[in-house]
């Protein structure tokens, strides 16, 4: 009898990628020992994208691009898109793409293998930055998960999630019930991330790298590398984007009546000042922890709040 390879769904948003995208679907298609299927949600482009798309998917039956239902203005609002009309009783895992990366032929491979040996519902991964001058480096996300990281920072880049069917099915009626407040939410992967977490499902972070993560100029978040990337996120707290994006998730996902939770989700002064004496508990990696709690103390100081 032939071998049952697991049926995997990928979810790829895509907007202006035509440079790469060709070169991410077919390391997609080309990964071992799964049945794969590609859905493809085009947020309207300028660089020919969705007719690339829809010639790709014509002589592809394993890429299916869903059909145009105007703007998105954004990969998070694009992804729940995707969770949303993708089908799922066909599949038994499901797997966020972006346009631009290349996956190790062993990415699903391994994850679907991780995920059922360890009985988690979610799985992600480190990946090796790349960029056009030919330098790499690991990106290290695999630090031990503490107990309320989810609300404060992803698990690791969303290109290298994989969950399982029921996991998908509960992200699903999620997004149908909250559709208009996570037109809000910037991070799919941080909101997904949340999600498992605070409905008691298992999540594996795997220390080995699946993706060569691509660096260029116009990747939404990136690498978190050198002295530029810190600046640059530093500016996003400084600007009260991510305080009011832990506020909105912590909401979203339902853990705001947590006794834990009640006592700095208004972050003002004290409960900044509050927070900050818990910053082992909330950030996973050591340099992270000292850089929240400096955050959280300095914003206590010059009382700058969340907007």
């Amino acid at each position: 009898m032939p071998v049952q390879h697991p049926k995997v769904a990928v979810m790829l948003a895509a907007f202006n990628g035509m440079r790469w995208i060709e070169e991410q679907i077919t390391s997609i298609l080309n990964q071992a020992a799964v049945d794969v299927t590609v859905f493809v949600s085009v947020d309207p482009s300028t660089d020919g994208t969705e007719e690339w798309c829809a010639e790709f998917s014509a002589c592809h039956p394993q890429v299916i691009l869903l059909p145009d239902i105007g703007r998105f203005g954004g990969a998070s609002r694009n992804f729940c898109r995707l969770i949303r009309d993708v089908p799922l009783d066909e599949y038994k895992f499901f797997a966020f793409s972006d346009q631009d990366d290349i996956w190790d032929i062993d990415k699903l491979q391994r994850a679907t293998r991780e995920i059922e040996s360890r009985k988690v519902d979610g799985y992600s991964s480190n990946v090796t930055a790349f960029w056009a001058d030919g330098r790499n480096c690991l990106i290290d996300k695999a630090q031990p998960q503490v107990d309320w990281d989810y609300l404060f920072e992803a698990a690791g880049p969303g290109c290298t999630y994989v969950m399982t069917r029921r996991l998908m099915t509960l992200l699903k009626e999620s997004v149908l019930v909250n559709w208009e407040k996570l037109q809000q939410v910037s991070l799919h992967d941080w909101y997904c991330y949340a999600f498992t977490r605070s409905h008691g499902l298992g999540w594996f972070i795997d220390p080995l790298s699946s993706v060569l993560y691509r660096q260029h100029e116009h990747n939404q978040i990136g690498a978190n590398t050198g002295l530029g990337s810190l600046i640059k996120r530093y500016k996003t707290i400084h600007d009260g984007w991510w305080f009011s994006q832990v506020q909105l998730i912590a909401r979203l996902v339902g853990v705001e009546d947590d006794e834990f939770v009640r006592c700095w989700l208004p972050l003002e002064r004290r409960h900044l000042l509050r927070l900050s004496f818990s910053a082992k508990h909330c950030r996973r990696r050591i340099r992270d922890k000292v850089f929240f709690f400096c955050i959280c103390c300095v914003h206590a100081v010059i009382g700058k709040k969340a907007e």
